[in-house]
């Protein structure tokens, strides 16, 4: 059974920092593009930032290009995503998620539709 697990999450103030885990097992992800998405209250989830499979290829949204980091650890079958200068908008619950596909490609997509497999969430909370 395929599961991702994701971990880290907390409250924080806003300029603060944190770092989300996610922990596969079930599969290797090692030749799978991972993902990061958040769904704030009352909003859609939306993309955060991706990377390809062998880590050498990144992706972010907009809002928080420059503040997140994304990486992999390919041995541990993990991904994080490190998070600084953390905003009040970006309180959501984070998702991690790995592509339906296997891919040695440095193309990555923030369409939540390439990816197949999701955690059960972690919550992020900044407070001003």
């Amino acid at each position: 059974q395929v599961q991702l697990v994701e971990s880290g999450g907390g409250l924080v103030q806003a300029g603060g920092s944190l770092r989300l885990s996610c922990a596969a097992s079930g599969r290797t992800f090692s030749t799978y593009g991972m993902g990061w998405f958040r769904q704030a209250p009352g909003k859609e989830r939306e993309f955060v930032a991706a990377i390809s499979w062998s880590g050498s290829g990144t992706y972010y949204a907009d809002s928080v290009k420059g503040r997140f980091t994304i990486s992999r650890d390919n041995a541990k079958n993990t991904v994080h995503l490190q998070m600084n200068s953390l905003k009040p908008e970006d309180t959501a619950v984070y998702y991690c998620a790995a592509e339906r596909q296997s891919r040695r490609t440095t193309q990555l997509s923030g369409n939540q539709s390439v990816y197949g497999y999701w955690g059960q969430g972690t919550q992020v909370t900044v407070s001003s």
